[in-house]
């Protein structure tokens, strides 16, 4: 590996630790369920190496189990990811110069891969396309190794696995509180609080993803036009 390759890991790596630590959990509960409905290691090795969509794989869980129908599977797909369209919208000028790479980086885009590409501060001796695909490539495999192992596991143990997916939501919020800390304006991080808040009211705990994302957009965009318009002033 070249010296502009191992500069890129090692500074990749530190940052990918608390998502790590979240994957173990949640992959191993992956690979224990779909131990425990009947499948074996394989299975959960294949869906988190060539699926890796966090919520839409435990739902892969009951639709393997069903008569295949795959419109359903599309629109359910779709709509649970839903989010990942406005992932892509503000990764579009940072995977630009990506070459080959950015076509990884497109699949493996995940929350955990967007909050640290989102915050990270790269340094000037780091190659930023060698950095993110070491990102995006670290955390797929911890998703893959957890989730094979909790697959393996499955069938010797016999574990209470409900409500472990607090742990995304703890690391979430560590993130963003980072991200608040670091940054002078906050109002992006207030925008997403409120706006998210009044969405939650409003359409309830199942529906307010998507119309939260399209008013976060909107204003986004506004905020970015203004901020244009003053610097020509």
């Amino acid at each position: 590996m070249t010296d502009t390759k191992n500069r890129a890991l090692k500074t990749a790596f530190p940052l990918t630790v608390p998502i790590m630590a979240a994957f173990a959990f949640l992959g191993l509960s992956y690979g224990i369920l779909m131990n425990q409905a009947g499948f074996n290691f394989v299975y959960p090795f294949v869906c988190s190496l060539l699926i890796f969509a966090g919520s839409i794989e435990f739902m892969t869980i009951g639709m393997l189990a069903t008569t295949f129908d795959p419109i359903n599977v599309l629109l359910l797909t779709l709509i649970v990811n839903a989010r990942h369209v406005f992932y892509g919208i503000s990764s579009l000028e940072r995977f630009k110069s990506c070459d080959w790479k950015k076509w990884y980086l497109i699949f493996g885009m995940c929350d955990g891969t967007f909050s640290i590409l989102s915050n990270a501060e790269i340094p000037d001796d780091v190659d930023k396309d060698w950095f993110m695909f070491f990102v995006t490539g670290l955390i797929h495999l911890y998703w893959v190794i957890a989730a094979t192992i909790g697959g393996i596991v499955g069938s010797f143990i016999t574990v209470e696995i409900n409500g472990l997916s607090f742990v995304m939501t703890a690391l979430f919020i560590v993130l963003f509180l980072d991200r608040v800390f670091k940054e002078e304006d906050h109002f992006s991080s207030l925008a997403g609080v409120v706006i998210s808040i009044i969405c939650l009211i409003i359409f309830g705990s199942e529906h307010f993803i998507l119309p939260t994302m399209l008013m976060l957009l909107i204003v986004i965009i506004g905020k970015t036009k203004q901020k244009r318009r003053e610097r020509l002033v």
